[in-house]
């Protein structure tokens, strides 16, 4: 058995549809399960038109859902043909018609709750999932939509919801596996849940990717392919350094990490059940299906290059904490922490000295609310415009000179913070954003002036 996840440029349109069901029919002797993303750019528009309705702009909000219905019935109608497409419109018709008066109500209330956010935004894949289903089955795949929230159950933290694993595999185990082991192809879509009480949740942006490897894991596929519009998970960008190598291999830890702080390609929470069940994962390209991708696995071989990869994460605020008197007074550290729970704000480095803490954050959050708890414990300031450079490779902590190296490589960069010793397969650290391209190329010329054929494409 195969999980196939296909991302949003990979069903944009009718072409890309038609190219992923090509993909999906050379796996049919592998039992595939395909999850689906929303049509690129799609879940963005579902976004404005949710906020618009909450303004009570119902006007701005229709128009989006205009478009968005046309963007559907034109994939639709170029996949299937006249003959089907007429058959088929009314099923299609009956979701943008409830989009519309989803909205009509958010609007005429003045307000978009996260609950009704996460109603509006499963709209994309409901739609997507429903028309590669359509494709499929026109094209001799004999394939059974099959609806997410009737198998991946989650609290009901909406936008933001965590999977109940134990019910979900009860349900993935009775719901789908039958269907697989009739021959037939489920088709899902990813990114949705529901809660136990059937109230429709979304798992994050990106959680397509999650929505794979859970029904991966549950169901203890052989592999989970993530089917993107690049080779494969690469040593950096390659809209900064034209030079970037493809990454053939690489441990589940490693990629996890490139992931979190930067690396586009990969969901971070994606690879947590493909690592309890020890499931491969694959990132291929549905533009170019003959790559051999990367592939993830527990382990990965050891590589004569110092790292695997360079991420950068970018729109970073600092937050410095100073208390001269309490910082090492019994509580401080946890109260900080606490102050960063209440605004469920997650911290991606920390830095300690003698008398303050910086921690750095995503600047979409809250600051000056955040700072304002902070404020009530200790001297707070904050700096936005930084940007998180991260070096993945394995056991960087038993290395010797690898920090010196690095910022060898760098010699004119301030560097704002730096952390290594929490984990053995990375060296990060904090700089301005306006130097990312430039330390970014100067560190991969310097690592990956010679790659590792085994490891490197």
């Amino acid at each position: 058995m195969v999980v196939m996840k296909f991302g949003g440029t990979s069903v944009e349109d009718a072409v890309a549809i038609n190219r992923a069901s090509e993909i999906v029919r050379s796996r049919l002797p592998e039992k595939p399960i395909v999850v689906v993303s929303a049509m690129a750019k799609v879940t963005d528009s579902l976004l404005a038109m949710g906020r618009a309705a909450g303004t009570g702009d119902s006007q701005h909000a229709l128009q989006l859902s205009r478009k968005l219905r046309e963007l559907h019935y034109t994939a639709a109608g170029e996949l299937l043909g006249t003959g089907l497409f007429t058959q088929f419109h009314g099923v299609l018709e009956r979701d943008c018609d409830a989009l519309d008066e989803l909205l009509r109500g958010i609007a005429a209330v003045g307000e978009l709750t996260p609950r009704t956010s996460d109603y509006v935004v499963s709209f994309g894949e409901r739609l997507s999932s429903t028309i590669v289903n359509a494709a499929f089955s026109s094209r001799g795949i004999d394939s059974k939509l099959v609806d997410a929230r009737q198998c991946i159950v989650t609290d009901a933290n909406h936008t933001r919801a965590v999977p109940q694993m134990d019910e979900t595999n009860d349900r993935l185990r009775t719901q789908v596996k039958p269907l697989v082991d009739k021959g037939l192809v489920p088709v899902i879509g990813g990114f949705i849940g529901a809660t136990q009480q059937g109230i429709t949740t979304t798992i994050g942006r990106g959680g397509s990717d999650f929505s794979a490897a859970i029904i991966g894991a549950g169901l203890h596929a052989d592999r989970i392919e993530i089917w993107t519009d690049v080779d494969g998970m690469m040593t950096t960008d390659p809209a900064i350094c034209r030079d970037a190598r493809r990454i053939k291999i690489i441990s589940f830890e490693e990629a996890a990490e490139l992931a979190y702080f930067g690396a586009k390609v990969l969901h971070p929470a994606t690879v947590l059940p493909a690592i309890q069940q020890n499931i491969p994962v694959y990132v291929l390209n549905s533009r170019n299906p003959q790559c051999e991708g990367t592939r993830i696995t527990a382990q990965a071989p050891p590589s004569r290059n110092t790292f695997k990869a360079i991420a950068a994460k970018k729109r970073i605020t600092i937050v410095d904490v100073v208390a001269t008197r309490m910082l090492m007074a019994h509580g401080f550290m946890k109260s900080i922490f606490d102050v960063f729970d209440r605004h469920r704000c997650p911290v991606d480095v920390v830095s300690t000295s003698e008398v303050s803490v910086s921690l750095t954050v995503d600047s979409n959050e809250s600051i000056p609310a955040l700072a304002e708890d902070l404020a009530k414990i200790a001297d707070v300031k904050y700096e936005g415009r930084k940007a998180i450079v991260c070096l993945v490779g394995n056991n960087l902590r038993g290395a010797k000179g690898v920090a010196a190296k690095v910022f060898g490589a760098i010699p004119t960069i301030n560097v704002h913070m730096i952390s290594q010793g929490a984990s053995e397969i990375n060296l990060t650290f904090v700089i301005e954003e306006d130097d990312v391209t430039e330390v970014v190329r100067q560190l991969h010329g310097t690592f990956f002036a010679d790659p590792d054929p085994n490891v490197f494409a």
